[in-house]
């Protein structure tokens, strides 16, 4: 069981379209810049995604990609299965033969699995996903202040104002 490279990368990429695509259609290449994934692989994740009913793509100037449902409405695992991809833990992909043609004794055990991690993924929309980079910055922003802050006391007390 993994989660493989594609799958990642369809995650962060319409993680990126929501965070960026409130202005209009994101090109695929400021998508692949931002992120750091290879524009032609990304087009053909994208292509998928676009099969699948995720996003919708915008021709001519200043086209790309938008969303195509709204931040609630997408989970991780909508992402996952729109580029062929799915967290399956059995050995034999769900088709209880894992074992000469028979089910094995913990084929029950890693199917459940696979259905739990489903779920917790269903259960998180691009919404929460937004939220948690939001929260992030404004945590980070505060930081920085914080910090800037303290060597501006740092500072006036070296200088004795």
């Amino acid at each position: 069981m993994r989660l493989t490279t594609k799958g990642r990368y369809a995650v962060t990429a319409m993680l990126d379209l929501a965070l960026h695509g409130e202005s209009g259609p994101v090109s695929v290449a400021d998508v692949a810049e931002r992120q750091g994934i290879p524009g032609a692989y990304l087009e053909q994740i994208f292509a998928r995604l676009r099969r699948a009913g995720c996003i919708d793509s915008v021709r001519g100037p200043g086209g790309g990609y938008v969303l195509s449902l709204g931040l609630e409405a997408v989970s991780i695992s909508n992402i996952l299965v729109a580029v062929g991809e799915g967290v399956d833990a059995t050995r034999c992909h769900g088709a209880a033969d894992c074992q000469e043609g028979t089910q094995c004794m913990t084929h029950d055990l890693w199917s459940e699995l696979s259905d739990q991690i489903d779920d917790f993924l269903r259960n998180i929309s691009l919404a929460s996903l937004v939220d948690r980079v939001a929260d992030r910055r404004r945590e980070a922003g505060l930081a920085r202040i914080a910090s800037g802050g303290q060597r501006l006391a740092d500072l006036i007390q070296a200088t004795n104002l």
